[in-house]
């Protein structure tokens, strides 16, 4: 049975208990990029200018948009991979006929060789055969 984690962090300047069944390194994680985002709009002079909860409805769209735009990302990198894992077993099935069709050729010169050779023979025989029936007829 996984255990519940409680860890003291800081948002906003408030110390908060977060529970979870998430590591402490990652609540703490989660609560500095809460209080960066915190930080990084409160610096923002028009920010400031709305009223509390307005400022948490902004932070919270702006933390919406930021895993939609991640979220976005994840799925344009996995359909990436996805037509890179295509493009590769399209490149192994070629690669596999390719071998083939080299082994079929590597058949064929090797039985042309032997055609070669035997004609080779063959030729060399019969000119001695002739040779031999020249030399037969000038006797």
């Amino acid at each position: 049975m996984t255990v519940k984690n409680d860890v003291q962090v800081v948002i906003d300047g408030k110390v908060i208990t977060l529970s979870g069944y998430e590591s402490n390194e990652y609540m703490q994680k989660l609560a500095s990029y809460i209080d960066g985002k915190n930080k990084e709009y409160s610096s923002n002079e028009n920010f400031r200018r709305h009223n509390y909860d307005m400022r948490h409805i902004m932070i919270e769209l702006n933390i919406a948009d930021d895993y939609f735009k991640a979220k976005r990302q994840v799925e344009l990198k996995q359909e990436e991979v996805d037509l890179k894992d295509k493009e590769l077993y399209d490149l192994k099935h070629e690669l596999i006929a390719t071998q083939l069709k080299l082994e079929n050729s590597e058949k064929k010169l090797t039985k042309t060789k032997r055609e070669l050779t035997e004609t080779q023979k063959k030729n060399v025989r019969l000119e001695t055969e002739l040779k031999s029936s020249d030399n037969k007829k000038s006797e």
